[in-house]
């Protein structure tokens, strides 16, 4: 059953005898509607009746004494106390099939224009992690046609990576050339919590009609309730295990984690949960892991995750931040920095770092980036006495190597928009630095 199309949710509704599961709102408060005479479980979707006898989706969310909590997957107007509420029995799901390539979905799942999609599998949205004995081990390297990325921090297939940054750093420039370049079989792009004018500026300036091509997009803007911004983060894992299980090598974007998990926050909060750690609820840090364990390898194919994290004040050891950098296996720090200098894209090699790198790269490769690992950090240590003239040529001689060496290593890291280097390519690069 397609428990997003209100057609067929009404025309079965009315040819069932609901009666005895039939409930009425008792009371609304805040984001919750408070519903007395059902039975139902945790992620079920109830239909509300309105005063207009429109029917409004909800999920059960929590239980007070003999009542059920339910949330809206849409707008509360219209609902009074006395509406008839009827339970559907089952959970929340996505209809996923080939027929979503260049689909733009909202946080149901459901397409953003008149198309509809009229094949496909049902796929629950909220799952379970594959099988840990059952993972295939990271043994391939994934190109993301970042030279930065590939060359320094190589991802393997089934990595799951963070990309932390302030606003206005370049996160979604980023995403945008991993989706056209990455050498992958499916993307799935999940934009949680955007503001509305930046979904068309991202499918059309940052993902180009090329990224498209290969790309599902689902998209669930900040004016929409908690529920369903929730809910797009799920459906877009939803649809990436779909094609994972086709075998295919798929790619997961995430945009953003933290605003992911400041709707669950408003889900918590709205349900008597206790404020913890500034102001997220306990059920967030629960939350987290849920979403991004299902990511990965597993024995039919792969989902390479990368999940932005919008660090608050450009604090990187904030809650979210934190968590999720314990979770991942790696991460990629923004600068607002190198970004001021015209640096993109502005990746801080010397705070970030691949956990699975040393595993699948050769030795020369790992080499050379641990010398221009070096050299960059000589450089910063030196860099404000080399600006002003105070150091002298000769004093140092890894100092030295490192002035002779930066501005080949940066003209490396830094790469427009539309210019794509393959793997092959990237070490090549890099390895001719050091040969000079």
């Amino acid at each position: 059953m397609d428990f997003l199309n209100l057609q067929l949710i009404n025309k079965r509704v009315k040819q069932t005898n609901y009666s005895y599961r039939e409930g009425v709102v008792k009371k609304v408060i805040g984001l919750t509607i408070e519903v007395e005479g059902i039975r139902a479980f945790i992620g079920e979707v109830c239909l509300i009746y309105n005063e207009r006898n429109d029917t409004i989706n909800s999920e059960v969310v929590g239980f007070k004494e003999d009542n059920v909590i339910l949330m809206p997957l849409g707008e509360l107007v219209g609902i009074a106390p006395g509406c008839k509420v009827v339970p559907t029995g089952e959970a929340l799901n996505v209809k996923c099939s080939e027929e979503l390539f260049g689909k733009i979905l909202d946080g149901l799942g459901q397409p953003l224009t008149d198309e509809e999609i009229i094949s496909g599998l049902y796929y629950k949205l909220d799952t379970e992690p594959p099988d840990p004995l059952k993972r295939r081990r990271i043994k391939d390297v994934i190109s993301t046609g970042v030279r930065a990325i590939d060359g320094f921090l190589t991802c393997g297939e089934g990595q799951r990576i963070g990309i932390f940054a302030g606003s206005g750093v370049g996160k979604s420039t980023t995403l945008g050339m991993i989706a056209k370049y990455a050498e992958a079989d499916v993307n799935v792009i999940c934009l949680i919590g955007e503001r509305g004018r930046e979904v068309r500026d991202f499918i059309e300036k940052d993902l180009g009609k090329e990224g498209m091509k290969k790309s599902i997009v689902v998209c669930a803007t900040s004016d929409k309730p908690a529920l369903v911004r929730l809910k797009g983060a799920f459906a877009a894992t939803a649809i990436a295990e779909y094609f994972r299980d086709k075998g295919k090598k798929v790619i997961l974007m995430m945009d953003s984690v933290t605003r992911f998990a400041m709707a669950q926050r408003e889900v918590g909060l709205a349900i008597g949960e206790p404020p913890a750690t500034k102001g997220y609820t306990p059920s967030v840090f629960a939350m987290l892991p849920r979403l991004m364990e299902r990511a990965g390898m597993s024995d039919k194919g792969s989902i390479t995750a990368f999940y932005t994290v919008l660090v608050d004040g450009d604090d990187f050891n904030e809650p979210i931040a934190d968590a999720v950098r314990g979770i991942l296996d790696g991460h990629i720090v923004l600068s607002r920095s190198l970004a001021s200098k015209n640096h993109y894209p502005a990746i801080d090699i010397l705070n970030s770092v691949s956990r699975l790198m040393t595993e699948i790269v050769e030795k020369q490769h790992k080499d050379n980036v641990s010398l221009a690992r070096d050299l960059l950090s000589t450089y910063k240590d030196s860099e404000d006495l080399i600006n002003i003239g105070a150091y002298v040529s000769g004093s140092n001689k890894k100092v030295d190597m490192s002035i002779k060496y930066i501005d080949e290593i940066n003209r490396f890291l830094r790469q427009k928009i539309d210019e794509h280097t393959n793997f092959e390519d990237t070490v090549k690069c890099l390895n001719n630095i050091f040969k000079k």
